[in-house]
């Protein structure tokens, strides 16, 4: 399940295809081909139609500017499986070109994609009608497994041999409502002849049915010598035709009259850009042009008038000798060291030493910007952090490095070479040591690196693994870090004393763990954990709700130090669905912003670089703008504009507040200052001593533009005060406040997990005279901390559980399975629809990630492998119950009783789960109901 390259040549051209798995398991594979190509080929399964898989694979292909084309795949299995007729077969292909161009469109010009190409618009990106379209020759019909593949071009190159003159016009009628007029000989609209039959079933489709019909009959061999062998002079060996199986001679006919090979080479040479073209298009997302600011340019014009130098010969895909060179590499792989090429590029054989104990040697899949390549050549590894103008001389960001050998990728085989020009793949040896997943190479050490790849999916799925004998600890630690550095997506870590391997679903997870015993652990027999799934803590509210607990405005939490020079008061609020998911969508922005670095790329699929660091954050500042108004949008039809405006103010006034964001400095929760307006800016301690108000410095809002930075600089409530000796600073007591916002938000109190979509009004206080003079910061942090995790108790907790999209095809006399089977594993139905033109049903539906495990084994079972089902990771959704609900009131008393007739609690047994594999402390208890325990009579 790994992305394979193979070099090929077609005429003068040179074509480098890279195969990709389709899985969205395995998405890194998909990105880290699509960095390093120019164009995409998608396969949709005509049976199938188009599914998530496509739009993932649509998806990428838009973000990494590609240009696109379509092989509609397994075309055979309409005429031997679904035995549809020509007519039928042509609405289904129509269908399924209609909702491809659908879903580019949808991207091209929808409003939640437009932010990914900033600037002026290129003459790619404007919408010239549909992005597939047979006529244009970028859709391909094809039978992969049998060989064969046509463009409407090829039939109507066939027929236009009789009428030279008809070329394009046959062209033009041969996809769509067009019909052909015998009488008049030309082509017609479909209204014009009602009774016809479009040109495309009657030129193209009836013939290839009727092969199909009279060569899979016994005597079916000689009617294709006469009828396709002879009549199109086709060359077909006599062995092939005398095969004893109609089916193979079907396929040796089919495959010499349509080629599918000749067909998709030569779709790629009309239909896609060459490297100059291409690079000269996708520089702009690639390497971002950096705006700096005058006195920079000025202070360092040497580095960047060179960088720019880089930067012209990276978009002109330059192979000049005196070009600079520029690789990027988008992944590493491994191999071992028997599978090199033991013989260079002159027959000389080559040394391929190994480090170690290792039988892997980890070789570079890159590609060539600029200039040429060659082995030996020295050159500088650049991280995604890399800044040319700063430098790096403690090497964290830059490494030089010497190259070993170079290879030519041919698909299993690798062929050595002395040099790569720009344009070209390669995989480079002797970079396992100095790069771990992505980097920029470049012959200079003045150059921006390449902009960081996003991946569609994060890592959920965790196993907790470990050897089984201690003594081999070694060897497995070894064997983490080897299958870190060759999966792109795998994450190994090491959390309060245990080995987590993180995936992004079950067949990664599985292909991860065969590669630790089969490859990089050979030796050592390991102990693996069922999967851990990430959850996350907030509190009730969302939409109305959210709207309605407001009006409790429930009281502040206080902690004081034990020290007693410092208190803190702490409320916290739920935010929006819509605004959480833009916070959580743009992580790489905020942290580039908040941390005053020039924004180059972005992790997520959210907002993209732009060349201009306050476009960027114009455009997230209007996507959380955007958010909010979405947020009312939803819930305005059940309150009234009055209550519905002073929400909206109350929201807007929360941005303008933001003083830090976490966890991490950059996650989906806000730190707001305290409202000087509302506050009386002191409070007092039970001995009497007076507490001051420290306001913090809205810095976030200030980064984002919210507010201006004299509005930003707020002053606190000892500004005109002299602390006593002892007291903190103003500075430290804030950074504190800070700290331990980030602790709280990181471990949150149900079951020490992330917090997600909460906001959180802060009011720290200091008191002077404190008797106490030593320094205590982390008895004030683990106040903030303590502060916030009793907030959010006090306000209705809830569990939030990541949720996949899952699209299932069953067979309609396994529908009825499907639903029990989606219902033991707690998903929701979203839809269901018949397929045309066959018994098979598609369902949509949200299925918990924690279910997932075990998901697929129950649909196989329940319904003898006849249905299957697409998973891809959708959003986080709260559970509504109260994990600590209790019948309190005269209602839930009468509903529930005394809790003995209430079922299991699902959100209080997914918090014990993850409380017990933490090592935290779980409240059991052996009798759960007394009085209703079953005694056995004893026999006298």
């Amino acid at each position: 399940m790994k992305s394979a390259a193979v070099a090929l040549r077609h005429g003068a051209h040179r074509v480098h295809l890279i195969d990709s798995p389709g899985h969205l398991d395995f998405c890194s594979e998909v990105s880290a081909a699509a960095r390093l190509a120019d164009s995409a080929l998608v396969l949709v399964d005509v049976v199938d139609g188009v599914h998530v898989q496509t739009h993932a694979a649509l998806r990428k292909a838009f973000a990494e500017r590609l240009r696109p084309c379509l092989v509609l795949n397994k075309l055979d299995r309409l005429i031997t499986e679904m035995r549809l007729e020509p007519e039928e077969a042509y609405r289904r292909l129509r269908r399924i070109v209609a909702e491809a161009n659908s879903v580019y469109s949808d991207l091209r010009s929808g409003s939640y994609f437009s932010s990914l190409l900033d600037g002026p618009a290129h003459a790619e990106d404007v919408d010239d009608g549909d992005a597939f379209a047979p006529h244009k020759g970028n859709v391909i019909f094809a039978c992969a497994r049998d060989g064969w593949g046509f463009r409407v071009h090829d039939f109507a190159a066939l027929y236009a041999q009789a009428h030279p003159d008809m070329a394009s016009k046959l062209l033009g009628g041969l996809w769509g409502p067009y019909c052909w007029d015998k009488k008049n000989r030309k082509v017609v609209g479909k209204e014009a002849m009602a009774s016809q039959q479009p040109m495309f079933v009657e030129f193209v489709l009836k013939p290839l049915w009727k092969a199909y019909k009279e060569g899979l009959k016994e005597d079916g061999a000689s009617w294709l010598r006469d009828q396709v062998v002879s009549r199109y002079n086709l060359k077909v060996s006599q062995r092939e035709l005398q095969n004893k199986e109609p089916d193979k001679v079907l396929q040796a006919v089919l495959k010499a009259w349509l080629p599918l090979a000749e067909t998709v080479m030569t779709m790629l040479v009309e239909c896609t850009q060459d490297p100059i073209a291409a690079q000269r298009f996708r520089v702009p997302k690639l390497m971002p042009e950096r705006e700096l600011a005058p006195g920079d340019a000025a202070e360092h014009a040497g580095i960047v008038a060179e960088a720019d130098k880089v930067r012209r010969c990276v978009t002109a895909c330059s192979t000049s000798a005196r070009a600079p060179v520029v690789v990027f590499v988008s992944k590493m792989f491994g191999l071992a060291y028997k599978d090199l090429p033991p013989s260079g590029v002159d027959g000389e054989l080559l040394n391929h030493t190994t480090s170690g104990s290792d039988d892997e040697c980890f070789l570079a899949f890159a590609r060539v910007f600029s200039g040429v390549l060659r082995a030996g050549q020295k050159v500088f590894v650049l991280s995604p952090m890399y800044d040319p103008l700063k430098g790096d001389t403690a090497g964290k960001h830059l490494k030089e490095v010497e190259l070993q050998h170079l290879y030519e990728m041919q698909g299993q085989d690798l062929r050595a070479v002395a040099s790569v020009g720009a344009g070209n793949l390669v995989a480079i040896q002797g970079l396992g040591d100095h790069i771990m997943k992505t980097a920029t190479l470049s012959s200079t050490r003045n150059c921006w690196p390449f902009a960081s790849m996003l991946f569609q999916v994060s890592p959920l799925l965790k196993v907790a693994i470990e050897p089984s004998n201690l003594a081999d600890l070694g060897a497995f630690v070894n064997g983490l870090r080897l299958l870190n550095q060759a999966d792109p997506l795998a994450e190994c870590t090491q959390e309060n004393g245990q080995y987590l391997l993180a995936a992004a679903g079950k067949v990664h997870l599985e292909l991860c763990i065969k590669n630790l015993n089969e490859r990089f652990a050979k030796n050592v027999k390991l102990n693996v954990s069922e999967p851990l799934v990430s959850f996350k803590e907030t509190i009730q509210g969302e939409g109305v709700g959210n709207m309605e607990s407001r009006k409790g405005q429930q009281e502040f939490v206080e902690r004081t130090a034990p020290d007693g020079k410092f208190a803190v008061r702490v409320k916290v609020i739920r935010l929006p669905d819509a605004l959480t998911k833009v916070l959580e969508e743009n992580e790489k922005l905020l942290s580039q912003t908040i941390q005053g670095q020039t924004v180059r790329s972005n992790g997520a699929t959210g907002l993209q670089c732009s060349q201009d660091d306050g476009r960027s954050v114009a455009k997230l500042r209007q996507h959380m703008l955007s958010a909010i108004d979405r947020e009312l949008e939803v819930i305005s039809m059940q309150v009234d504009k009055l209550k519905l405006e002073r929400y909206r103010k109350t929201l807007l006034g929360y941005l303008q507040r933001i003083w830090a964001l976490g966890p991490s400095l950059v996650g989906p929760n806000l730190l707001l200052s305290p409202d000087v307006r509302s506050s009386s800016g002191a409070i007092t301690s039970q001995d009497g001593r007076e507490g001051i108000l420290v306001c913090g410095t809205c810095h976030v809002s200030e980064k984002l533009g919210f507010v201006s930075v004299s509005d930003a600089e707020t002053s606190n409530g000892i500004a005109n005060s002299e602390p006593s000796t002892g007291a903190p600073d103003h500075e430290t007591l804030r950074n504190i406040v800070v700290s331990g916002f980030q602790e709280a938000t990181n471990a949150g109190p149900l079951c020490d997990e992330p917090m997600w979509g909460l906001a959180f009004i802060v009011e720290p206080y200091i008191f002077n005279h404190s008797p106490d003079n030593a320094n205590r910061s982390y008895e004030h942090k683990a106040a903030v901390r303590e502060a916030c995790r009793a907030a959010v108790l006090q306000s209705k907790p809830r569990l939030v559980q990541p949720m996949y999209f899952g699209e299932l095809t069953t067979p309609s006399v396994y529908l009825g399975a499907v639903y029990a089977v989606l219902g033991d594993c707690r998903a929701k139905v979203l839809k269901e629809e018949m397929q045309e033109g066959t018994s098979l049903f598609t369902v949509h539906a949200y299925l918990p990630v924690a279910e997932s495990s075990e998901f697929s084994e129950k649909l196989r079972s329940a319904t003898s492998g006849a249905a299957s089902a697409r998973l891809a990771l959708s959003h986080w959704e709260a559970i509504p119950q109260d994990p600590f609900f209790v019948p309190k009131t005269q209602e839930e008393i009468e509903e529930f009783g005394d809790g003995s007739n209430m079922g299991p609690n699902l959100a209080k047994t997914l918090i014990n789960s993850v409380r017990r594999r933490k090592g935290l402390h779980v409240e059991d208890k052996v009798v759960e109901h007394g009085t209703k325990q079953r005694t056995r009579a004893k026999k006298v």
